[in-house]
């Protein structure tokens, strides 16, 4: 039987019934991981649970705003007692708003997008780095987007969302740099899920990469193999 990578190691999945969270939890479980996700819909959570039946140690969950640094706080309390350790973390939490000019948005849209995909990945490093400094290891990736770089007229808060989320994991790799600690992001453009499909029906989905592939680049960025990769922002764009 093949060596494990990830046995005894535990992962806690931001997000992770999401399109891609749930492709990054169950990748992490067959490989030997106890794997725990975060979810806001208890049904979306159940439906994943039993798609991973039989596979590794098993998921578990926990129903959790990712953006409540209470709750956060409680979750990992939780995950820690009685001498637990948190080896990985992989924020998938995330959500797309456009379609507007910079002008013609609202002060709700501003809010929801840099609440999303840059305040939830701060609340959630700030919270997992202390434990990780105490056990001397750990590993966090972050999910940013292509759009974080610039130019992306009609989504320009998603954009600038994305943008401070990359500028945050780069500086918190280097706040990190003394520690064995890794800290990377993983940049997709447009990848293949059920939302992108029905937004852009006339697209060529066979170009698009998939959440598994994605879902491979970032448990090597948790492999011992990946260990001198730091503080790097790695392209998932594929041929899109």
């Amino acid at each position: 039987m093949p060596q494990l990578r990830f046995q005894d190691k535990v992962a806690l999945i931001a997000g992770g019934t999401g399109a891609l969270g749930r492709a990054v939890a169950a990748a992490f479980a067959r490989e030997g991981a106890r794997v725990i996700v975060t979810y806001r819909r208890q049904p979306e959570f159940d439906a994943f649970v039993s798609q991973q039946q039989g596979s590794g140690p098993g998921v578990t969950g926990v129903m959790v705003d990712a953006t409540d640094a209470g709750g956060v706080a409680r979750m990992l309390e939780g995950i820690l007692s009685n001498g637990g350790m948190l080896d990985i973390l992989v924020n998938t939490i995330g959500g797309y708003h456009g379609g507007k000019r910079i002008w013609e948005e609202d002060l709700s849209s501003y809010e929801q997008m840099m609440s999303l995909n840059l305040k939830a990945g701060f609340v959630l490093a700030r919270a997992v780095i202390p434990a990780m400094i105490r056990q001397g290891r750990g590993w966090i990736v972050n999910v940013a987007s292509r759009a974080g770089y610039g130019q992306s007229p009609g989504a320009a808060l998603y954009a600038a969302s994305k943008a401070g989320a990359l500028a945050l994991f780069d500086s918190l790799a280097a706040e990190v740099k003394s520690f064995p600690i890794c800290v990377n992001s993983v940049v997709p453009s447009i990848f293949d899920t059920p939302a992108n499909r029905q937004a852009m029906p006339a697209a060529d989905y066979a170009s698009w990469p998939k959440p598994e592939e994605i879902a491979e680049v970032i448990l090597f960025l948790c492999s011992q193999q990946a260990r001198i990769i730091h503080g790097a922002a790695i392209l998932v764009y594929g041929r899109t």
